[in-house]
């Protein structure tokens, strides 16, 4: 027994490997190269799409979405206040730059006096200016740890030169005395479109950053580079934070105003400033002004924010511990992996209806909405791959694709066969020489779909017998079958007595629309000679009707595991069905749409106006194939169809005279009737199937 079961094992084994074999061997050498090389770019853009060229814009553009998507609404931070210069504090002073140190002095006199919990100043002073004696002796005898922005030649070259950090470093030198210290101003905008999203990288040649340096007690922060968590509000009326005017401040250190006057304002200023972190910097137009996420996501009219302000959001952010749960590298290669993996899985399921259709929704929707849902869950994207996700997700499945497809072409050369029966002869012998040809999966295609129906079918099979019927149906399909092969079509159906055939697949030629209009024809007139020559003593057997239309379906194997049926689905069979069932209340034989017409250049169609078919909603002009009519007639119907339909009444009587001449016509007569009802312009609708 062991022996059999290893037997049966190594039987197993060596047909892997021969399906393997048999596979490669299918998908060839040079598809299988191109499969491996996009699946790789599916894995590096997946990965690393942050840094690559046209992804990374996307990138970036996602991040905000979801940044300004996901941020928590919260309040005005009760904790920071910002002392700007104006434009008005500019025009007061009549002195633009560099800004009035004598009035920062005054004001940081002022605040100091109201005992901040510590002072930001993000203003360089990195030039000689007059008050600068003011200024000293103020930030000397201050009280309160104040920052003082700096920055280096080396780290800013646009906005410091040498002779400037030289001074900057001798200031602070001077007020090294008293609690002022050097911060770090240095922002890190992102080189690709200069939005600032991240905290700055710790710089050794600097001091600390601004935002660590005011709140040292959260150290957390100090080698933070993740993502700046601005702080939202619920309303656009609502600021972030408190703004005063440095000019306020300052009156009340300058002398200028009673003792009373002074005393009352700082008292209602108190509460604004007294253990707070106080921001003390320009808010002016056209300076200092940087992007950020919510002006790219959000659209709002203030594109730009102050450096200031900036600042003011990432002290916020350090002194809620707000710092995102950053994603591990390893997670990301994980993710870009598996994002492959679901394009290879979906290639491989084309054609497998809902299975793929859920396979698609299920992946599409996660690449989608797993970013938001992440930033909404303080996890840092900053460096999530979005983008990345859908573009690789899209290489996978080309890549796959063109391996599964190879290995679909070969798999329908085994499929062939299934259709022997029902395909003309020259289209099985180009099928045996190309097997390529013959679709094993539904594809979408322009085909012409004919329908037929036996008139009167239901009657006469309950007035014979059973085995009488079996001889007589067969007798009919047999004739209308032979017409259809022997016109190139494909025999898709048989149901009951109707006949169902296509034209366009699974093999497609320059003139399948005359062959399938001529078949048409042929049909009815094969109905006709049924008729004729069925036994006398049967019942009255009626006439074949015929719809004929040109349009899209979805065509190929369809089935279950132990039945197929090659078979053609969708609108453009359901319009041939509709059409076939017409024919009963237009009197007629045979339509055909008006896309089959175009299709043509046989003289053979006179104009049955425009109908709304049963279950549709759009008009459609149709026609029938008259060979029973005078060609000069049937072109002068349709003249003056097109006259009537564009709006000349008159060519409604020239039309009735027609009709009148030919009494016996009833399709005429009816088309008469009908074109009256609906007007020019106008459509019938049909009332039943």
């Amino acid at each position: 027994m062991a022996d059999a079961g290893t037997r049966v094992a190594d039987k197993e084994q060596r047909r892997g490997l021969i399906g393997v074999r048999r596979t490669l061997r299918q998908i060839g050498v040079a598809r299988l190269l191109l499969t491996l090389l996009l699946l790789g770019a599916a894995v590096a853009v997946a990965r690393y799409s942050w840094t690559m060229p046209l992804v990374s814009d996307a990138e970036r553009g996602l991040y905000d979405l979801r940044f300004y998507w996901g941020a928590d609404r919260l309040g005005q931070d009760d904790r920071i206040t910002l002392v700007t210069y104006t434009d008005q504090t500019l025009e007061q002073l009549g002195k633009r730059s560099p800004l009035d140190r004598r009035m920062m002095a005054q004001a940081l006199r002022a605040i100091d006096a109201m005992n901040p919990r510590a002072i930001g100043i993000d203003i360089l002073i990195d030039q000689e200016q007059p008050e600068d004696a003011e200024l000293i002796a103020t930030m000397r005898a201050m009280r309160t740890p104040t920052f003082l922005a700096f920055t280096t030649n080396q780290s800013n070259p646009e906005q410091m030169q040498y002779w400037q950090e030289q001074f900057l470093r001798n200031f602070l030198n001077q007020v090294r005395t008293g609690p002022v210290r050097p911060a770090s101003i240095q922002f890190l905008p992102d080189p690709a479109d200069g939005v600032m999203r991240r905290w700055p990288e710790p710089d050794p040649a600097l001091p600390t950053f601004l935002a660590s340096a005011m709140a040292p007690e959260h150290p957390a922060f100090r080698g933070y580079r993740g993502a700046i968590d601005y702080r939202l509000t619920d309303s656009p009326e609502i600021q972030p934070f408190t703004e005063l005017p440095v000019e306020m401040l300052a009156s009340l250190a300058s002398g200028e105003m009673p003792p009373e006057e002074s005393a009352a304002i700082a008292e209602s200023l108190r509460p604004t400033i007294e253990g707070r972190y106080i921001l003390l910097g320009g808010n002016i137009q056209l300076l200092d002004d940087f992007e950020t996420p919510m002006s790219r996501a959000a659209q709002e009219s203030q594109i730009f924010t102050k450096g200031m302000i900036i600042h003011a959001h990432m002290l916020s952010q350090l002194l809620d511990d707000r710092m995102p749960w950053p994603i591990p590298n390893w997670l990301l290669w994980a993710a870009a992996i598996l994002v492959v993996a679901g394009g290879v899985l979906t290639a491989v399921l084309e054609g497998r209806g809902w299975i793929l259709g859920v396979a698609v929704m299920v992946q599409v929707g996660l690449i989608a909405v797993l970013p938001f849902l992440l930033e909404a869950k303080d996890v840092e994207t900053i460096h999530l791959p979005a983008a990345g996700w859908g573009a690789g997700w899209l290489l996978a499945v080309l890549g796959a694709g063109i391996a599964a497809r190879a290995v679909g072409s070969e798999q329908r050369k085994f499929a062939s066969s299934a259709l022997g029966k029902y395909l003309p002869a020259d289209v099985a012998a180009q099928i045996m020489r190309d097997p390529d040809r013959l679709a094993l999966k539904g594809e979408k295609k322009k085909i012409y779909a004919l329908f037929t129906d036996l008139e009167g079918f239901t009657k006469l099979s309950h007035g014979i017998q059973p085995e009488q019927l079996s001889i007589l149906l067969n007798r009919y399909l047999d004739m209308l079958s032979d017409t259809v092969l022997k016109h190139g079509g494909t025999i898709d159906k048989f149901v009951g007595d109707a006949v169902v055939a296509f034209w366009g697949a699974p093999i497609s030629r320059p003139d399948d629309a005359e062959r399938a209009v001529k078949a048409a024809v042929a049909m009815f007139e094969a109905g006709e000679e049924f008729r004729r020559s069925a036994d006398a003593d049967l019942p009255t057997i009626g006439r074949t009707r015929v719809g004929l239309h040109h349009g899209e379906a979805v065509v190929g194997n369809f089935g279950g595991q132990k039945r197929i049926q090659y078979t053609a689905l969708g609108d453009g069979m359901n319009t041939a069905a509709r059409l076939e069932s017409a024919n009963k209340a237009l009197q007629t034989g045979i339509l055909v749409s008006t896309a089959v017409k175009e299709q043509t250049d046989v003289d053979l169609y006179r104009p049955m106006g425009r109908v709304v078919l049963s279950g549709r909603a759009t008009p459609i002009e149709i026609w029938e194939p008259a060979l029973h009519m005078d060609g000069k007639l049937r072109g002068r119907l349709r003249e003056l169809w097109q006259r009537y339909d564009g709006g000349d009444r008159d060519a409604l009587g020239e039309i009735e005279r027609v009709a009148a001449a030919h009494p016996d016509d009833a399709a005429l007569h009816n088309f008469v009737f009908r074109i009256r009802e609906a007007g020019p312009g106008g459509a019938f609708v049909l009332e039943s199937k």
